[in-house]
């Protein structure tokens, strides 16, 4: 079938604004992909929620390449329109995560929605976080700069926010260096919020590749050292987003048409004996589910998690939660917790 889309206005305008998001990025990687000789590209990629009569959406991904380990740039728009008893009406996301093979390189996430309730109620959420293996303090510095210069009056509040979000309390550590997030924002003013989005969303997109490109420009040849850093940074990404990462869990238990898109933000390989060492520091019954995650992952090291290891690890989540729903409580949350994530609508 056809994918439909949402009848209200303001979910039309915020599904331009992040496809909008997600040109400005496929095109940034592959021009830069260009700059850097490498012939890698990201490939459209549709999926359809209840054969297209609730939306859907096409990310672009790419992965095991020369310069990408891991890419996707998702984004759908989601809507009941035709479903009386649904209390959403529609969702409209860009969600994005890129993964460089070098070590030097770091990683970011991007995340830009606005969700609209059938009794008129919406809101935006904006993420943004620079995911390095190697810290550059210089780079950490400008993409906050960027970010603060987009939204210098939520700049403070989303970088605590951001902060409280991607902190993993088993570790006593952050995934990642800079954070911006903003949760259920809805200033009241509709085209100003808008354009907060827009400019959210550009600052974090063009920071990213200005960063990336230096990064890879100076890079000398990588070293084990530095590969097994990587291996190890990308262990606790696993991690965070699997046991914590309350947007990834939600989107697993809503529905099994997107695995691959909703899994896309993991990295390429983990460490399963540096995963297993932690299974201790969770409380239960979350050590029971970093268990079942870890029995899923190839016995080698490392570990690859390619299309068939995420389809694995998606049922893995939904068995877990089903069988504690208690559970979700433990994970990470903003200031705010949307009635979309409590209910998993």
């Amino acid at each position: 079938m056809k994918r439909t889309a949402a009848v209200s206005a303001t979910a039309t305008t915020a599904l331009n604004l992040v496809e909008s998001l997600q040109r400005r990025f496929v095109g940034g990687l592959e021009k830069l992909a260009a700059r850097q000789g490498s012939s890698q590209r990201f490939n459209a990629v549709e999926w359809l929620r209840d054969e297209g009569r609730h939306g859907g959406g096409v990310r672009f991904e790419t992965g095991e390449g020369e310069l990408f380990g891991r890419g996707s740039v998702n984004v759908s728009q989601v809507h009941y329109d035709d479903v009386p008893g649904k209390k959403l009406g529609s969702a409209n996301a860009i969600s994005t995560i890129i993964h460089p093979r070098h070590p030097l390189a770091p990683s970011v996430h991007i995340h830009i929605s606005w969700t609209e309730m059938k009794d008129g109620e919406g809101y935006w959420r904006l993420m943004a976080d620079l995911n390095p293996s190697h810290e550059n303090p210089a780079d950490t510095a400008a993409f906050l700069a960027a970010l603060r210069e987009a939204a210098p009056a939520q700049f403070e509040a989303a970088k605590a926010q951001g902060e409280r979000y991607f902190y993993i309390p088993v570790l006593g550590r952050h995934r990642g260096v800079a954070h911006f997030y903003l949760e259920h924002y809805n200033s009241g003013d509709a085209a100003a919020d808008l354009a907060l989005a827009q400019a959210v969303g550009e600052a974090a997109i063009d920071g990213y590749l200005a960063i990336l490109e230096q990064a890879l420009a100076a890079a000398p040849a990588a070293t084990d050292e530095q590969r097994a850093a990587q291996l190890a940074y990308h262990s606790l990404y696993f991690l965070q987003v699997l046991t914590l990462d309350r947007g990834t869990t939600t989107g697993l238990m809503v529905h099994d048409q997107n695995d691959l898109g909703i899994m896309g933000s993991l990295p390429p390989c983990v460490d399963r004996e540096l995963l297993a060492s932690w299974i201790g520091r969770l409380p239960a019954p979350q050590d029971e589910l970093l268990r079942a995650l870890i029995a899923e992952l190839p016995d080698s090291t490392p570990a690859a998690v390619d299309a068939a290891v995420k389809l694995q690890l998606a049922a893995a989540v939904r068995r877990h939660y089903r069988q504690h729903p208690e559970a979700i409580a433990m994970q990470a949350s903003g200031d705010v917790i949307p009635p979309t994530l409590q209910n998993h609508s």
